[in-house]
C-alpha cells in the first residue's frame, strides 16, 4: 500500500511539473534565476514525498512533534540538495552585482568618441529616418486592414510594429494575428495571411499577402504558440522576446534574441545569439551573435542597449562613485528615436548628466544588429525641452510632438520631429536647433521645413549654413500661372512656368510676390524636389528671356 502511494505522489507531481513546463516553458538553463527557484521546489516536494510516511509518525495524538532524526536518508538528501541550491544562487547573484563588478559592467559596452559635424552625414531630405511613432503607425494599419472586409473579420494587426531597414529605407512592419481562440480554431490550418508595412516618412501603408500563411505566430495557442514552438526547440537558451521582421525579398521571420549572464551567475544579461523562426513551416534556425544573416536589424532591443550605456555611464568610475561623488556619471534621457545608417538601424537618444537637469551633454547612436555606439559630445537642450518648443510654435492647434531625431543640417546639429493631432496623425513637422531651441521651425511638408529652417539659421541663429550648390537651384523661367491659396498655415504661393515645374513659398514670407504676373521672366532660386513642387526661397526679375536662353 506504501509504494502505491509513493507512486501515486511521484506521479501526480511529475503530471504537474510537466503541465506548469508546458503552460509557462521556462528556460532550463542556470543564468534563469527561475531556474535554480524551480529546482529548490523540485528538491522540497521530492524530499518531502519520500519522507512523508515517517512525518505521518512523528505527530502523536496532541500535534506534537517527537522527533525528525528518523527521516530517510534520501528524504535528508533532497533537503541537503535544495539548501545548496539556494546557497549557490545566493552567492552567484551576489558576486554578479554592481556593488563588487562595477567595472565589468561599464565593459559590456565599447563607445566610441566621434565628431558630429564630420561623422554624421549632413541631411537634405527625410529619408533615413522613422519620424513615425510606433502610435501613429497603428493608426495607418488598422486603417488599411479595415478597408478589407475579408480580413479585418477574422485578424488584427499586432500592436508591436518592428523597426527595420529595406535597401536602406526605413519601415515599420507588423504581423497579423488572430482576433480570438475560436478564429485560431477556425482558420488554424490555413494560418495568418500577411503583415502590414508602413512607411514612416510618407505614411504610406501597404497590407502584404503571402503566398502561405503563417501557423506559428504569437496569438496561436497550443503547440502553434511562436513562443511556445520556439523555447522548447531550443529548452537550454533564454530567449528574451521576439520582433518580427521581413527579409529583402519580403519573407516574414521572427527575430529572436537569445541572452546569457556577462557578469556571475545572472549579471549583466546581454544577447548572445538570434534564433530565427520562420512563422509559415515553424522551421528554426540559431546564429550566434557575430554570424546573424545581414539583413536582420533588430538583435539588440533598443531598451537593453540603453541599459548597457547607462552601466557605461555611471559605473565606469565605480560603484561608489555612481552613488556618492558621481564624477563624469551620465545617462540616457528616457526614450530614443530610429535612422537608418548603411542598411542597419541605429537607435539615438541624448545624454545627461546623473544630476537630472533639463540639458544634454551629448547624443549616443547604437547599432540594434552589431550594438556599436558612437557616442558625439553636442550641448544642448534634451528631447522632451525641444518636442515642448516645437509644441508652443503651434499651440493654437493643440498638435503633440513625437519623439525628435537628430540630424545634421550644414553642420548644426538639429532636431526633428512631427507633429500630431489628438487623433494621432502626423499634420506637421518640426525642426529644433539643438544649441539654441529657440529657433524652431515648422512647416506642414519635409521640404518646406528645410527651407523654413534654413532661413532662420541665416537670419537668427548666427550659424550660417554653406550655400554648397547641393541644396539650392537657380533657374530662369517664364510664369505661366500664379495662384494664391489659403492653407491652415497661412497663405501660400504657387508659381508655375511653361515646363509645368511648380515653385511655392509662403506669402508671409515674401509679400514681393504680389508683384509677380503671369508672363513674367523671373530668376528663382529653390530647393528642388522630386514631385515637380519646388520651395521657392527668393527670386528676382530678369531682364534676360527663356527664349534668349535657348537660343
Amino acid at each position: 500500500m506504501k509504494k502505491k502511494i509513493y507512486a501515486l505522489l511521484l506521479l501526480l507531481f511529475v503530471i504537474f511539473t510537466g503541465g506548469y513546463y508546458y503552460v509557462h516553458y521556462p528556460a532550463i538553463n542556470i543564468h534563469k534565476p527561475s531556474f535554480w527557484a524551480g529546482m529548490v521546489v523540485i528538491c522540497l516536494v521530492l524530499g518531502a514525498i519520500c519522507g512523508i510516511n515517517s512525518i505521518r509518525y512523528k505527530f502523536d495524538k496532541n500535534k506534537k512533534v517527537k522527533n525528525f532524526n528518523t527521516l530517510p536518508f534520501i528524504s535528508k538528501t533532497f533537503g541537503v540538495l535544495a539548501v545548496i541550491l539556494f546557497l549557490v544562487a545566493f552567492v552567484g547573484n551576489i558576486i554578479g552585482s554592481p556593488l563588487l563588478r562595477a567595472k565589468k559592467y561599464a565593459s559590456l559596452l565599447e563607445v566610441e568618441n566621434k565628431d558630429f559635424a564630420s561623422d554624421l552625414e549632413e541631411t537634405e531630405r527625410i529619408t533615413d529616418l522613422a519620424l513615425m511613432d510606433t502610435e501613429s503607425a497603428r493608426i495607418f494599419g488598422n486603417r488599411k486592414i479595415g478597408s478589407l472586409s475579408e480580413v479585418v473579420s477574422q485578424y488584427e494587426v499586432e500592436s508591436n510594429y518592428t523597426q527595420i531597414s529595406i535597401q536602406k529605407a526605413p519601415y515599420k512592419v507588423s504581423a497579423l494575428k488572430y482576433a480570438s481562440f475560436f478564429k485560431w480554431w477556425n482558420n488554424r490550418d490555413k494560418g495568418v495571411p500577411g503583415y502590414v508595412k508602413v512607411n514612416p516618412v510618407n505614411s504610406d501603408a501597404e497590407y502584404v499577402e503571402l503566398p502561405q500563411g503563417m501557423k506559428y505566430v504569437p496569438s496561436a495557442y497550443l503547440n502553434y504558440n511562436l513562443m511556445r514552438h520556439v523555447q522548447l526547440e531550443y529548452p537550454t537558451k533564454i530567449i528574451s522576446g521576439y520582433n518580427f521582421e521581413i527579409d529583402d525579398e519580403g519573407n516574414p521571420f521572427y527575430v529572436c534574441p537569445t541572452v546569457s549572464a556577462r557578469v556571475g551567475l545572472f549579471g549583466g544579461m546581454d544577447v548572445n545569439g538570434v534564433i530565427l523562426c520562420n512563422p509559415v513551416d515553424g522551421a528554426c534556425s540559431y546564429y550566434k551573435i557575430n554570424n546573424i544573416p545581414s539583413w536582420i536589424d533588430n538583435a539588440y532591443d533598443g531598451h537593453l542597449l540603453c541599459d548597457k550605456y547607462n552601466w557605461f555611464g555611471t559605473l565606469s568610475g565605480g560603484f561608489i562613485n555612481s552613488i556618492f561623488g558621481q564624477k563624469d556619471c551620465k545617462q540616457v534621457t528616457d526614450d530614443f528615436g530610429y535612422k537608418i545608417i548603411g542598411d542597419d538601424v541605429w537607435i539615438y537618444t541624448g545624454v545627461t548628466s546623473v544630476n537630472g537637469d533639463q540639458s544634454n551633454i551629448g547624443f549616443v547612436m547604437m547599432n540594434q544588429r552589431t550594438s556599436e555606439a558612437k557616442y558625439y559630445k553636442v550641448s544642448g537642450a534634451e528631447e522632451h525641452s525641444a518636442m515642448a518648443a516645437a509644441e508652443g510654435e503651434v499651440q493654437e492647434k493643440g498638435y503633440d510632438a513625437a519623439f525628435p531625431s537628430l540630424i545634421n543640417v550644414g553642420g548644426v546639429p538639429t532636431y526633428i520631429m512631427v507633429l500630431k493631432d489628438d487623433g494621432g496623425l502626423v499634420k506637421m513637422y518640426a525642426m529644433v536647433n539643438v544649441e539654441q531651441y529657440n529657433i524652431v521651425a515648422t512647416a506642414s511638408t519635409q521640404g518646406e521645413v528645410f527651407a523654413n529652417y534654413k532661413k532662420l539659421l541665416k537670419t537668427e541663429g548666427g550659424s550660417i549654413v554653406p550655400d554648397n550648390g547641393t541644396a539650392n537651384s537657380t533657374a530662369i523661367i517664364k510664369v505661366a500661372g500664379i495662384q494664391f491659396i489659403n492653407t491652415e498655415d497661412g497663405t501660400v504661393v504657387y508659381i508655375k512656368d511653361e515646363n509645368h515645374n511648380v515653385y511655392k513659398q509662403k506669402f508671409a514670407d515674401n509679400e514681393q510676390l504680389i508683384k509677380i504676373t503671369e508672363g513674367d521672366t523671373i530668376k528663382v532660386t529653390y530647393e528642388p524636389s522630386e514631385d515637380g513642387i519646388n520651395y521657392l526661397s527668393s527670386y528676382e526679375f530678369s531682364d534676360i528671356t527663356v527664349e534668349t536662353i535657348i537660343d
